[in-house]
């Protein structure tokens, strides 16, 4: 494993400003857009605080980055943990 400085930005965010709102992301990257752990991920998922993942496939989960996007930048979104 390679030893990453603080400062610099995770490999999963480093294009996600880049992405079309059409695009999906994994669990990993919306870990970090959150900083929440992947059960924390899942439970903002149900309870709302994020939008509902989609099935690509029987192992395959996506979040949408558009509705991400949205979700995120609400002024009443308040990640809490």
């Amino acid at each position: 494993m390679q030893n990453q400085d603080k400062s610099e930005v995770p490999a999963a965010l480093r294009n996600f400003d880049s992405l079309p709102d059409s695009a999906s992301v994994r669990l990993p990257v919306v870990c970090a857009l959150t900083g929440a752990a992947p059960a924390t991920v899942w439970r903002m998922s149900q309870d709302g605080r994020l939008p509902a993942p989609r099935k690509m496939g029987p192992k395959i989960t996506t979040w949408n980055v558009g509705e991400l996007r949205q979700k995120l930048s609400a002024p009443t979104n308040q990640v809490q943990r």
